[in-house]
């Protein structure tokens, strides 16, 4: 029978995404989350066999005593996520990125029947790149906002820290996520992009020509599974950058591919000389080591965006319930 599987912040836009190919894959899952933005993505699967759900804060030491009881394998990805929602709480943001992550960590170790621990970390870690080459987990990293400083410092953390020697640790760098989610997000810049485009919304993009990665919430989703699975000696104190060096896109090659599908989507260009993020990520570590692919790509996400607005899925896709700040 396979380990049980906790995911921290299991109701939010990639937990929610994860918990449902966990359980695909034959899983048990304990889902726990907060639920700061609702647990409405979890109802399809509350009721299956091998589900079950604690509401609880990483920064409450019985709450994840409790969590962590039975559980082979934990997938943290509870966090303040984004550079605006950190900087709009910074105390909030170290107390639960850091701070509780670092006590989570460290009970983890503490505890004997955790054997895996596997580490949300991000992109935005490379800041701004030098030159138009392609960076990657060998690069130096520049975080340019609190929320990157702290996946930083967290990633520093796992990857120096002396853990039991059965005890396997990975953190993994995720490209900019976007796609459909039961707990879907339109602040993310193709979602975003695509739903104004989608709905007439005139459509302003600033720094047209700064560079970021983006990965499907779906493949995010499954490189966990792939790192949960793959031998201790591979992933063990590693760290992977999750995307594909081909999904490497500039705003204005993501208006480009809108247009595509969204002909009549209005755009109009900003000028911005100056933008703190803006890099290119060669993805060739996790393809080699783990053999990972990505089986959707940003035109695919547009696609399915405009689709479930097209058919009227989403009363009201400019409320806040679809934000994380």
């Amino acid at each position: 029978m396979k380990g049980k599987v906790l995911v921290t912040g299991a109701a939010g836009y990639i937990g929610s995404v994860l918990v449902r190919r966990l359980l695909e894959r034959g899983y048990p899952v304990r889902a726990f989350d907060n639920l700061t933005f609702g647990g409405e993505s979890l109802i399809g699967v509350y009721s299956l066999p091998n589900f079950e759900f604690q509401k609880g804060d990483i920064r409450n030491s019985v709450d994840m005593a409790a969590a962590l009881d039975g559980v082979h394998t934990v997938v943290h990805l509870a966090a303040i996520v984004g550079d605006p929602a950190c900087a709009k709480q910074p105390e909030l943001a170290n107390a639960i990125n850091w701070d509780a992550s670092v006590r989570l960590f460290d009970l983890c170790n503490a505890t004997s029947n955790v054997k895996r621990f596997v580490f949300a970390s991000t992109c935005s870690n490379y800041g701004k790149m030098p030159g138009d080459g392609f960076l990657n987990e060998e690069s130096p990293l520049r975080p340019v906002s609190l929320y990157a400083e702290l996946k930083v410092k967290f990633e520093r953390y796992l990857l120096d820290c002396e853990t039991r020697q059965d005890f396997v640790a990975t953190a993994l760098r995720f490209a900019t996520v976007y796609g459909l989610s039961p707990r879907l997000r339109f602040d993310l810049t193709v979602n975003e992009f695509t739903r104004d485009g989608t709905l007439g919304k005139e459509l302003n993009i600033y720094g047209e020509r700064f560079w970021r990665p983006y990965c499907h919430v779906e493949d995010l989703a499954q490189s966990c599974i792939l790192v949960l699975e793959s031998a201790p000696e591979t992933v063990r104190r590693n760290v992977f950058g999750v995307g594909d060096t081909d999904e490497n896109y500039q705003k204005a090659m993501l208006a480009e591919e809108l247009l595509k599908i969204v002909p009549d989507a209005k755009i109009r260009f900003v000028s911005k000389s100056e933008d703190p993020r803006d890099y290119r990520v060669d993805f060739s570590k996790i393809q080699k080591a783990l053999g990972f692919k990505v089986s959707k790509r940003v035109p695919d996400g547009i696609r399915e965006i405009y689709g479930i607005l097209k058919d009227g899925l989403i009363s009201d896709p400019y409320s806040k319930a679809f934000q994380n700040i």
